[in-house]
């Protein structure tokens, strides 16, 4: 079904506030939920939302937590989330770190103790509607093997935004460090299809293209080698520079009544500090990679940002859920 962007949202946010959320962390994670839609990330969005819910519900989220933001340096901003979600804290954050990265050239924005990320790309794409190049690294409880008995890595996914001129959107680069999501693996398991091989081991460390063993099991990385040594480089960002748990040692999001512990690290850079006339030089770029029909990711809906009045594809599955989370928190 169709919905509404502005019907969904008035949903979304009753069913966060009926969950015990705070206003302004209703605010923030619905506003990237519904971002996250438009640009073409449902999986990861709204339909991402029952977790967030869950969470508040059973005591994985603290939904009147405020983040408590510090500065250790000049151009780095550090984010206590205290239980919050990593959406609010940026939210506060930004401000801060927009200033110093036009102050600096480079500024760094840190989160721990909190949920999971979400959409990564939300955060390098506010960045980059700013006019910043950005860079961000998320980690979530260990769920990736790379060959061992146990996972050791979340999926780390890692994300990276530019500005483009307008009428174009920013370019922007979102992916996990597994062969694939773990949203994309659940959601093959609710719908009963198997997933390619080389994505997924079940309990006892065989391959599986039965999403349901590879839920009960361990996911694998990207291209090997390859892609372990990117996880690995994603965890040191994302919970070795911002103090969280690593994946190893974080909650899992889906079950418990404690914040799992996850990080975020953002980097952003102006690019005054490669020219003035970077984002000239990156649609010309841009431009001669699409003539020889490159996909230029981000690009979903040229020069349209989301309006109330658009409308976005919902399931009735999903949308009986947030009904029954926005009447009765549960």
């Amino acid at each position: 079904m169709q919905r509404s962007v502005l019907e969904l949202r008035n949903l979304a946010l009753a069913a966060c506030l009926a969950c015990g959320a705070r206003a302004e962390m209703a605010e923030a994670l619905v506003s990237a939920s519904l971002a996250a839609d438009w640009a073409g990330r449902g999986e990861i969005g709204l339909a991402h939302l029952p977790d967030y819910l869950d969470g508040l519900c059973q005591g994985r989220i603290d939904g009147q937590a405020l983040p408590r933001i510090e500065r250790p340096a000049p151009a780095a901003i550090r984010v206590d989330l205290r239980g919050s979600i990593p959406h609010l804290g940026f939210e506060m954050a930004l401000p801060g770190l927009l200033a110093a990265a036009r102050e600096f050239g480079v500024a760094i924005l840190t989160s721990f103790n909190g949920f999971t990320s979400g959409e990564l790309g939300h955060y390098v794409r506010e960045l980059a509607r700013q006019g910043l190049a950005a860079m961000a690294a998320g980690n979530a409880h260990a769920l990736v093997s790379t060959g061992g008995p146990r996972p050791v890595y979340s999926t780390n996914p890692l994300a990276f935004a530019a500005p483009l001129p307008a009428p174009r959107p920013p370019l922007v680069i979102d992916q996990a460090s597994s062969a694939a999501a773990y949203v994309n693996i659940r959601r093959a398991a609710q719908e009963g299809r198997a997933i390619p091989a080389g994505w997924a081991l079940d309990a006892e460390g065989r391959p599986t293209t039965d999403p349901a063993q590879a839920l009960a099991g361990m996911l694998l990385p990207f291209g090997g080698a390859k892609g372990a040594n990117i996880a690995l480089m994603v965890e040191i960002l994302a919970a070795g520079v911002s103090g969280a748990a690593w994946s190893m040692d974080a909650g899992e999001f889906q079950r418990g009544d404690v914040s799992p512990g996850c990080g975020l690290t953002v980097i952003a850079v102006h690019p005054r500090i490669a020219g003035e006339d970077f984002e000239a030089r990156l649609l010309a770029q841009v431009a001669r990679l699409e003539d020889l029909g490159v996909h230029i990711p981000g690009q979903r809906h040229p020069g349209r940002e989301m309006r109330e009045e658009d409308l976005l594809e919902v399931s009735p599955d999903l949308a009986a859920r947030l009904e029954a989370f926005a009447a009765g928190g549960a």
